[in-house]
Parts: C-alpha cells; sequence; structure tokens
C-alpha cells in the first residue's frame, strides 16, 4: 500500500495521463485491502502464508521493472526500511482476519498520517489553527470509531492495523530522501523477504496454503503493490506534493465501497461519520502545511 508516500517533485506530463495514472494507483492501493481480507476471510490460507507470498510477487515484479528500467537488475534500499515494511505486511495481514475491508484501510491511513504528522510536530513543525483544527476532528473520528458497541471494530485487529499503519508511516518518512524509488522499494521487498520466511516458518504448526488464497496473495503482491507503486511513481512527476498526499485520501473510501460492493460487507453509521472526520481532519492539516 503506498499510503504516505508524497511527491516532492515536478514534471511535465500529459494532464490526462496523470489523472488516469493516479486513478488506478489509488485502485491498486485500495485493492491490497480488498484482497487480503477476502482471502483470509473466505478461503483457507494463514496471515502469515499470505504475508509471504505477497512480499514474494512484489519482490519478483518490483525487481522485473528495475532490470527492464536499467537493464540490470541491481536494487537500492536497506534493512531499517526492509524491516518496516515487514512490519506493516505482516500487521496488515493479521490485522485483516478480524477487521472489514474499509474499516482497516482507514485505521491504517490514520495512523500513518498520524505518525507522519507527529515527526513533523517532534522536530520543530508549527500548525495553523486550521491544522490544528483538523487533528482535533481526525483524533475525534478516531475515538468514535473505536469506542465500544455492536459496530466498533475488534480491538486486536484495530491495534495491528494502527502498529502496520505506524511501520509504513516510519517506511514512508525514510523514503523521502530522493533515489531511485522504484529500485528503493524493489530493494526493501527483497530484503523483507527472509524476514517472512521467519514470520512462517515461527508458525509452522498453524501454516495452511491454500491455492486461492494464494492467488490472492500473489495479486496482492505483483499488481496492487508492485504494479501499483510502479504506476504511482509514473504518475508522481505530474502531480504537486499537495495533490499527492491530498488524493490519497481517496483509499479508505475505495476500499470501503469495495468492501461494501464486492465482499457485502456494510457501511455502517458510525464507519461513514468517522471517516468524514478522519479524511476531513487529515485533508485540513495538508492543505495548511503545503
Amino acid at each position: 500500500m503506498g499510503v504516505g508516500l508524497a511527491a516532492e517533485r515536478g514534471g511535465a506530463m500529459n494532464p490526462a495521463a496523470t489523472l488516469w495514472l493516479t486513478v488506478v494507483a489509488m485502485i491498486a492501493f485500495a485493492a491490497n485491502s480488498l484482497l487480503c481480507r477476502l482471502a483470509l476471510r473466505d478461503t483457507g490460507i494463514d496471515a502469515a502464508t499470505f504475508t509471504t507470498i505477497r512480499i514474494a510477487a512484489g519482490s519478483l515484479i518490483l525487481w522485473g521493472i528495475v532490470r527492464m528500467r536499467h537493464g540490470r537488475g541491481r536494487v537500492a534500499g536497506d534493512w531499517v526500511s526492509a524491516t518496516a515494511l515487514f512490519a506493516y505486511a505482516a500487521g496488515f495481514s493479521y490485522a485483516y482476519l478480524s477487521l472489514e475491508a474499509g474499516t482497516g484501510a482507514l485505521l491504517l491511513f490514520g495512523a500513518v498520517q498520524a505518525t507522519m504528522i507527529g515527526y513533523g510536530l517532534a522536530r520543530g513543525e508549527r500548525l495553523s489553527r486550521g491544522a490544528v483544527v483538523g487533528l482535533v476532528l481526525a483524533a475525534g473520528g478516531l475515538i468514535g470509531l473505536l469506542l465500544p458497541g455492536l459496530s466498533a471494530p475488534p480491538l486486536a485487529g484495530a491495534l495491528l492495523m494502527g502498529t502496520a499503519g505506524f511501520a509504513w508511516g516510519i517506511y514512508s518518512l525514510r523514503g523521502r530522501g530522493g533515489g531511485d524509488p522504484a529500485a528503493a522499494t524493489a530493494g526493501n521487498f527483497v530484503r523483507a523477504l527472509p524476514l517472512a520466511l521467519v514470520l512462517s516458518l515461527l508458525g509452522l504448526g498453524d501454516t495452511r496454503f491454500d491455492p486461492v488464497g494464494a492467488a490472492y496473495a500473489v495479486a496482492s503482491g505483483a499488481l496492487a503493490s508492485g504494479l501499483g507503486y510502479a504506476i504511482w511513481y509514473a504518475a508522481l512527476p505530474g502531480l504537486r506534493a499537495a495533490s499527492a498526499a491530498s488524493v490519497q485520501l481517496s483509499v479508505p473510501v475505495i476500499a470501503a465501497l469495495g468492501g461494501a460492493l464486492l465482499l457485502g460487507e456494510s457501511l455502517t453509521l458510525r464507519l461513514l461519520l468517522a471517516a468524514v472526520a478522519i479524511l476531513g481532519g487529515i485533508a485540513m492539516v495538508i492543505g495548511s502545511r503545503r
């Protein structure tokens, strides 16, 4: 999932091409939630095996993209970023054992943005009055979503997704320094693979392989993650930084709608109100910072 990655670059690109690339990338990122939830809810695959297959498929497709672009398969990245990537992928999978697609995507996105905004505050960034109001609104939405009740998400799943969002926020912060993002992402996926294999070995007694679930994991890693990132990186030169950050607000919405239409999940009033508060509040913060 590419939530949290923002562009600081410029470049000439056909606006229509930028629009379509961005739309496809956002759908791909939302598809990660749908594919993971579908696999873990409706097939026999376990979360560790899903994570391993997803990372392996993403590694392969990203390595291939780097090789096609540069004529060689040399990748970048580092072990700290790879560990954060693995923590995101593992927490994401285990959280979707109990969370619905839309709720999980909303919690993930909120945790990612909270991590990145918190980092800015820790470094002395000043927030405008509008940004403070946005933060309060987003925090209120998150609290409202998690309050006990019939439609509240399971606490364990929410905590796991929050951990996944924190890890992805760290990964995104570490990836803002420039260089070739495709090569760095490919290298981090490759380095995360042995960590995922260790996770699978630790849970060997609970391993459950399912061919349909494995196919969903391959689609999540190769298409929704690997190709999704490649398409997003292609769109970034045509987007301003604020636009790149703001457009990602659509991902939890797409995931929630996809969960309702494709997985038969419910769009509760609590989820809708929380989404408006959280995403609206984050939009206010993004707008005031850029």
